[in-house]
């Protein structure tokens, strides 16, 4: 199959995809919608028809069975209920899967038919219940760890010693199937450490399980497991399959904190205007055209027309590079489409009733900012969702709706978006947040009392702080906030946190619209030539004007006293001068404005002024204290760019 159409019908797929599941939602909202009603069945019927022209029979059929499903709720003949919206959503849901896996393995290995099932039997009258399943729609093939649904396990890696099998437990007939489950279960934790169940235990427990129920559990020697298992008189059959390498590998991809099967994955493709594409070609044109007159210009040694060519150079590549930029440009619904989705889903799952808005979803950002902060946002939005706001009966006691309200606004400042995730939930408790700190030793008490409620709110940025009386599986206000501001931070942007007890939250992002070029100031710190963003620098001085306050090497500004740190001591830098190496007389300052941190930087000298392209960190140097990204030189040299807040 071409490549093209593929790639081009699974962004289609992806877009329809999220368009249907907002429609659904503006219906379940208000079943009368008929406009909702009918875009979600013509959304359901391109689906159908985009499925069966590339030959996924299997998709085409479970979209088939969703655009009946569909028709008789339109036509007045079967209600709009939260089981048959919970029926209709399970059923996108695998829809979802299958583009994922076509895109990924260029077919798709789910099964459908027990969906298809389910959605013909509530046409035929059968019930609407949601069925479980696996990622690939139907119960696990024992002996196969691929058809495992390993991503549900519940298990702490860190604390595996040994091997980690799944057991596929078939009691028997039974006339009390929980009971002579739990008693199956007792004897198997007396033979090995059973880390989880599936379903859970307690739905095993109850009997809700299909003829057979899973344990997930860990054995110092596998071959003995068979023969133990043997023994147990309240087992019928079992088979065993190990699972530890699924499990680790899954544990080593370390995903963000927030990630779920909500989460936005990478922007692949673009929507180019027209008129942007013409432009392009023109700006090409002159560029050939210029490439043609320099070279003749140097082959008949004419220095003149040479620096004239140069300087049409430099006026057409900044008009190409400022519409390369715009073309990266994606409006941010591309990125918080799923949200609504997500926050129906959570809101179920948590009891409480919610209601999601997005205000400015068309502004525009560069496609990586855009695909690097959906992770983020998301984990505020379940934050606000599972922290924030009140259970419905609270808020009534409180005198608040019971509904309650997050909001999710962006808007254009200049060059910057400005994102805020605002509800009006319980708000952040300060003498809390000041008692956390103090215990966990991120403030002293004397630090935290001269800190004011802003400042006192930025605390749960810090690493693992948390406020929660509980940790739940669906987020922690806290838990997992550092990820939110060095992720936000890598990207050149600010995070800030602003609360009123019992009134919300609102956590707002300032992030740049484009990344690719900034233009920095070069300073020499011994053998090293280090980049500092212009837009970053205040003023630069000598070094005349440095004391010594406690120990620290201080300016002062404005009557504001600012530390000053040496670049040199800070990267141990080798060749590093007298100045930067414990001396005092000699060297530059570069004092960073006040907005971003009050700091000096200290180095041997400043070079020159320049406009490159910045390459954030990756892999093991992602992150790095102090470094926001390298540039390549005309020279073919690296530079590394700072990070004046971490450094």
């Amino acid at each position: 199959m071409d490549d093209q159409y593929l790639d081009a019908f699974i962004r289609e797929s992806e877009e329809e995809i999220t368009k249907l599941n907002n429609s659904l939602l503006a219906l379940e909202s208000d079943p009368t919608d008929q406009e909702a009603m009918d875009q979600i069945f013509r959304t359901a019927h391109t689906l159908k028809g985009n499925f069966g022209a590339m030959g996924f029979e299997d998709a085409s059929n479970l979209a088939h069975a969703i655009e009946d499903l569909l028709d008789e709720m339109r036509e007045g003949n079967m209600a709009v209920t939260p089981e048959i919206m919970d029926l209709v959503f399970a059923g996108v849901d695998q829809i979802e899967v299958i583009v994922e896996e076509i895109e990924q393995e260029g077919e798709s290995s789910t099964d459908t038919s027990a969906m298809v099932s389910q959605l013909r039997g509530a046409l035929d009258g059968d019930g609407g219940e949601t069925p479980t399943q696996t990622a690939a729609g139907e119960t696990p093939d024992t002996g196969d760890t691929s058809s495992i649904d390993t991503d549900s396990i519940d298990v702490d890696t860190a604390e595996i010693d040994g091997t980690v099998a799944h057991i596929e437990v078939d009691i028997g007939e039974s006339s009390m199937p929980g009971v002579d489950a739990m008693l199956a279960i007792e004897r198997v934790e007396e033979l090995f450490t059973v880390h989880d169940g599936i379903p859970d235990r307690t739905a095993i427990e109850d009997g809700n399980y299909e003829e057979t129920f899973g344990l997930v559990i860990e054995t110092d020697d596998l071959a003995r497991v068979d023969a133990e298992l043997d023994t147990i008189g309240a087992i019928d059959t079992a088979t065993v399959t190990e699972i530890t390498d699924e499990l680790t590998e899954e544990s080593g991809g370390a995903e963000p904190s927030g990630t779920d099967e909500h989460s936005v994955d990478e922007i692949k493709s673009v929507r180019v205007d027209v008129d942007q594409l013409d432009d392009l070609h023109g700006l090409v044109e002159q560029l050939v055209t210029s490439r043609i007159k320099l070279r003749r210009a140097v082959e008949q040694e004419n220095m003149d027309s040479a620096s004239e060519t140069l300087g049409e150079l430099d006026k057409i590549t900044a008009n190409l590079q400022n519409t390369v930029m715009d073309m990266r440009l994606i409006p941010l619904k591309k990125v918080v489409g799923k949200f609504p989705r997500m926050v129906r889903d959570l809101s179920r799952e948590l009891d409480k009733d919610v209601n999601f808005e997005i205000e400015g979803e068309d502004i525009e950002l560069d496609r990586t900012i855009l695909t690097e902060i959906s992770d983020p946002l998301m984990h505020i939005i379940r934050n606000s969702l599972d922290h924030g706001i009140e259970a419905p009966d609270e808020r009534e006691r409180l005198g608040k709706p019971r509904e309650g309200q997050v909001t999710l606004r962006a808007s254009r400042e200049r060059d910057h978006v400005i994102i805020q995730v605002e509800d009006d939930g319980g708000g952040l408790d300060v003498e809390e947040i000041k008692r956390t700190a103090i215990e966990n030793d991120v403030r002293s008490p004397e630090e935290i009392e001269t800190m004011d409620d802003s400042a006192i709110y930025d605390l749960v940025f810090h690493p693992g702080f948390s406020t929660a009386d509980e940790v739940t599986d669906t987020s922690g206000r806290g838990v997992g906030m550092d990820v939110v501001h060095d992720t936000v931070t890598q990207l050149d942007g600010s995070v800030n946190v602003e609360s009123t007890p019992g009134e919300g939250t609102t956590v707002s992002l300032r992030l740049p619209v484009t990344m690719a070029i900034v233009k920095v100031l070069f300073v020499q710190v011994g053998e090293e030539e280090y980049g500092v963003p212009i837009k970053n620098v205040d003023e630069i001085t000598r070094t005349d004007e440095i004391k010594q306050v406690n120990g620290q090497e201080v300016i002062k500004h404005n009557d504001e006293i600012y530390p000053v740190v040496d670049l040199g001591e800070t990267f141990d830098v080798p060749g590093r001068g007298a100045a930067t190496d414990g001396g005092t007389a000699g060297g530059m300052l570069v004092r960073i404005r006040e907005s971003e941190r009050q700091i000096a930087l200290r180095c041997d000298s400043v070079n020159a002024q320049e406009e490159v392209v910045v390459k954030p960190l990756e892999g093991i140097l992602s992150g790095t204290p102090g470094l926001s990204g390298t540039a390549v030189l005309g020279d073919g040299n690296i530079v590394h760019i700072l990070d004046v807040v971490t450094v």
